[in-house]
């Protein structure tokens, strides 16, 4: 586990994001106190919409 300070991170914060996609795990500190952990972001699959016919729908009244 890395674990660094707020201001540290902003000026490595490329180096850590590669670590944390490596799988590192990367904790970020305010002083002594853990405040943060960053880890990749996984996306999900996107779910389909489902489109209703123009003019069926409450915001299809007209008025602003």
């Amino acid at each position: 586990m890395m674990r660094t300070t707020i201001h540290a991170a902003k000026t490595d914060l490329s180096r850590l994001i590669k670590k944390a996609c490596a799988g590192e795990e990367v904790v970020i500190a305010r002083g002594d106190t853990p405040v943060v952990r960053l880890v990749p972001f996984k996306a999900t699959p996107r779910q389909t919409q489902v489109r209703r016919p123009q003019g069926q729908g409450p915001d299809d009244s007209g008025v602003l």
